[in-house]
């Protein structure tokens, strides 16, 4: 079976290339892990005690960052290959960029949570520690997940999952020291 940039056998005529339907498991354990610790350090980033709370603005600035920092990637991987080889097309180099959504779809959960807040159901900072919870919860699964994927036992999985758990926590402890 031909691999994904391999030519694909077809009739008489140009050659055609296998179109890449499925992201590499190593995007997209990045994206996810990336995708989440970014939208907790937003989040802690953006909710400041001492002002107006403003939930729309931080789930604008949430939105437009993860897109910001997902596009920015996928272009550095273009221009990464340009500088390796010649012949990238822009097509080609937009599937690299849009190749990224895992990062920005591990930002949803904070902006659904940020969205609860923007409709007057919660207050900016409970949604604020409720994204940072979920956030921290979801690096130990993404981090077991992932060392599952890689073939590692349970006890290895787990240990993965924590050193996860640990950046959430991380990100959880220097929120709640800034507001004290």
């Amino acid at each position: 079976m031909p691999g994904r940039d391999e030519p694909v056998p077809s009739s008489p005529g140009p050659v055609r290339t296998r179109a890449v339907r499925h992201l590499p498991r190593e995007q997209l354990l990045f994206g996810g892990t990336y995708g989440l610790v970014l939208s907790s350090a937003l989040i802690a980033a953006l909710e400041n005690p001492g002002e107006e709370p403003d939930p729309a603005s931080d789930l604008l600035w949430v939105l437009l960052t993860t897109a910001a920092t997902a596009a920015a990637h996928g272009y550095a991987h273009v221009i990464a290959r340009r500088a390796a080889a010649r012949g990238e097309t822009t097509v080609r180099a937009l599937r690299t960029m849009l190749a990224e959504w895992p990062l920005v779809a591990a930002a949803l959960p904070t902006a659904v949570l940020l969205s609860v807040a923007v409709a007057g159901w919660w207050e900016e900072s409970d949604a604020v520690a409720a994204a940072l919870w979920f956030n921290t919860v979801a690096l130990f699964a993404w981090g077991a997940w992932a060392a599952r994927v890689a073939g590692r036992g349970w006890p290895g999985s787990f240990l993965s999952g924590g050193v996860d758990l640990v950046i959430g926590l991380v990100i959880v402890v220097a929120n709640a020291m800034s507001h004290a």
